[in-house]
């Protein structure tokens, strides 16, 4: 029943001279929501090809005015419409070439009409999946790894439980979901995470980093396009709301889209609809949306950065994640987990962390969140040396000297210990001024403002130094 539906307002162009079998084909198709163009000619078929956008294409291979593969082989026929052949015996030789030219499939003669939903879904399914593949990322990896949930990770735990909660209840037009969270702390794992483990863990996920994808190509990435709709467009193509079609369209770093390609996203939202470039017929779309930011959206909306409505339509679930500054006590068992995917990566025997790394976990800040943490430890396992524990590289790379100003970033340094011998808090201080000056260029008035001070202070400091 759901296959039926999912053909329901679609157009068939139906290339067919016998006018019995034509008719019966016509009205089967009708009968299931389809709208049919009929024509018994190939001139006929070029013509009404001009006119009009068709999802699939019925062809006869043998008609008054040639046959039908000509269509095919001059270039007639869209990438994007779905060419079957229906072939009478002794046909295979014509069936193989019109595979070869690019027909979706062959029907061979007789046939029972019946079969064609069956047919059309498959088509469908196998332009979809073609897409998909298009789209393959190195995110693969992703898919089979189990989420963290110990400690005040659990939290996160019971955000995502009561989404998939609503997500089992509804099973059908599933609202959108927005997880928000620094850079590096697992928005898209755990995007993926809700999508496995939902009512549509069957269809597909498809992720697309929105920050990656050039402004004049964002609307055809999207919603796809037919050929000659723009200079590079050779070739008709779907885009990713349709290959996503059925399953989950993951939206990463959604705040990168100008305002336009945002009032776009919205409308298809809100109609569950979408128009390829250069196409003039609309279709629909259920692909259930989850998009992510590193941004503060309302902070985005009040500077005229994003659009409100499209930030209220998101905003219908949302989980948070919160950066690993504030999970310092669970980041050892954190470590744990991530040392048992790297140890199934390459094939080693899972190491122990020393006791200097552990303390480096909880002190070190991880600006780059999981993301961060992860490199890290992958860096140093691949340069461990096995029947050892394993050291952090950066543990100790980091560590305070008050003797060595090589670094202009030591004095921030969050493993900072006082040297037993004092401290010359004057020096530092100049040290500071001397930094901000430098950033500056040399300009007083600019360095003040970076260090929040008045000029006149600096002025005064600077006075005294060369005093």
């Amino acid at each position: 029943m759901q296959s039926l539906r999912t053909l329901k307002g679609k157009e068939v162009l139906l290339l067919e001279d016998d006018l019995l079998l034509g008719k019966r084909i016509e009205a089967f198709l009708c009968g299931l929501g389809m709208e049919v163009t009929r024509v018994s000619t190939c001139a006929e078929a070029q013509t009404a090809l001009k006119e009009i956008f068709f999802d699939f294409a019925l062809f006869d291979l043998n008609l008054p005015d040639g046959d039908s593969l000509s269509l095919l082989r001059a270039g007639y026929i869209p990438d994007n419409t779905l060419c079957i052949l229906m072939t009478g015996e002794g046909g295979v030789k014509s069936a193989v070439e019109s595979i070869r030219l690019g027909a979706a499939d062959y029907l061979s003669k007789p046939f029972d009409v019946e079969e064609l939903p069956l047919v059309f879904n498959q088509a469908q399914a196998n332009l979809k999946n073609k897409r998909l593949v298009e789209h393959v990322t190195k995110d693969s990896k992703d898919r089979a790894e189990h989420l963290f949930f110990e400690g005040s990770f659990s939290q996160d735990l019971e955000q995502l439980e009561k989404i998939l909660s609503a997500d089992n209840r509804l099973q059908k037009s599933l609202p959108p979901l927005l997880i928000d969270g620094p850079t590096g702390a697992g928005k898209s794992t755990y995007a993926r995470w809700v999508h496995a483990n939902g009512p549509r863990s069957d269809a597909p996920f498809v992720a697309v980093n929105c920050s990656a994808i050039a402004e004049n190509l964002v609307e055809s990435e999207l919603f796809g396009h037919e050929k000659g709709a723009f200079t590079d467009a050779k070739d008709s193509r779907i885009g990713l709301f349709e290959a996503a079609d059925g399953g989950t369209l993951f939206l990463d770093e959604v705040a990168s889209l100008s305002l336009a390609a945002q009032a776009k996203l919205l409308l298809a939202i809100e109609s569950q609809k979408i128009r390829r470039v250069g196409g003039n017929k609309d279709i629909n779309i259920d692909a259930r949306i989850i998009a992510a930011a590193n941004f503060d959206l309302r902070k985005m909306i009040a500077e005229g950065k994003f659009r409100e409505d499209l930030f209220h339509r998101l905003d219908l679930l949302r989980i948070s994640i919160p950066p690993l500054s504030q999970r310092s006590k669970d980041l050892p068992k954190l470590a744990d987990h991530f040392l048992v995917t790297l140890s199934q990566k390459y094939h080693l025997k899972k190491p122990e962390l020393d006791s200097d790394s552990i303390k480096y976990l909880q002190r070190h800040t991880w600006p780059g969140n999981n993301r961060e943490l992860l490199h890290e430890l992958e860096r140093s396992m691949v340069l461990h040396e096995p029947g050892t524990e394993l050291s952090l590289n950066s543990a100790q790379s980091t560590i305070y000297s008050p003797k060595d100003s090589t670094s202009e970033s030591d004095w921030l340094n969050e493993n900072f210990c006082f040297p037993e011998d004092g401290f010359d808090l004057e020096k530092e201080i100049l040290r500071l001024i001397q930094l901000g000056i430098d950033q500056s260029k040399g300009n007083v008035s600019a360095a003040a403002r970076l260090l929040g001070v008045p000029r006149d202070y600096l002025r005064y400091r600077l006075k005294n130094l060369k005093q």
